[in-house]
């Protein structure tokens, strides 16, 4: 019940606010603004900006739906004329748009897949609209993570090559220390760890400056004369 009264409170605030700038369609456009969630009707309320936006894109919408309706006969060549895939889109990034998630154009991009039948459907029905953005949102974020732990991985795998091969170096420098020193240079950005295997006098001068680090120096040098 309280939610209830909530949302008839807020209907009240949007359809007086909307009222002077759109008369004849006020009580619809209201109607579709109310199935966006609440803290988003909250904010419209504070932000003028944000419900002009909102009350702009729920007419493109409403314009969309009104040939759509059974008192109104069209022919397929009339349905095509008016609901392109060009117009269908725009509209539709319109209203994905509302919800800020970040991902508004692969959002849909990935709704635009279904038949132009489903996705005029989709455009007038907001609750469906705001189930479908949440699931493609919730499938975009899922990738992206699938992403970086490839990439993670990759990297690891990188570095743990770079480890091996710079060790074997580091070892004929200084074999008693060569996993001390491996560990320390492996701090090093990856950029860097392959400039030092590419160039034995800039390994030599990491090498010198990890073994003064550990307190080797002297040992080192006598090791590599052994």
């Amino acid at each position: 019940m309280d939610k209830d009264d909530n949302l008839e409170t807020l209907g009240e605030q949007l359809y007086a606010r909307i009222l002077p700038t759109q008369s004849e369609h006020a009580g619809k456009l209201t109607g579709m603004l109310l199935e966006l969630p609440v803290p988003v009707l909250r904010r419209m309320l504070q932000d003028e900006a944000m419900l002009a936006t909102a009350v702009e894109k729920a007419v493109a919408a409403l314009q969309v739906d009104l040939p759509r309706q059974p008192s109104k006969i069209t022919n397929k060549a009339d349905d095509d004329e008016s609901a392109s895939s060009d117009s269908l889109g725009e509209h539709l990034f319109d209203l994905v748009d509302v919800y800020n998630t970040g991902y508004s154009q692969k959002i849909t991009g990935m709704l635009l897949e279904q038949d132009k039948e489903a996705v005029l459907k989709l455009m007038s029905d907001p609750r469906q609209l705001e189930k479908q953005v949440n699931a493609a949102l919730k499938t975009l974020k899922r990738q992206h993570a699938e992403a970086a732990d490839v990439s993670d991985t990759s990297d690891a795998d990188d570095t743990e090559g770079l480890g091996e091969k710079l060790f074997l170096q580091v070892e004929e420098l200084d074999r008693l220390h060569a996993h001390e020193i491996t560990g320390m240079l492996l701090e090093m950005d990856t950029g860097v760890l392959r400039q030092l295997l590419g160039e034995r006098a800039l390994l030599e001068a990491a090498v010198h400056k990890a073994q003064a680090a550990l307190g080797t120096e002297n040992i080192g040098i006598l090791d590599q004369h052994k």
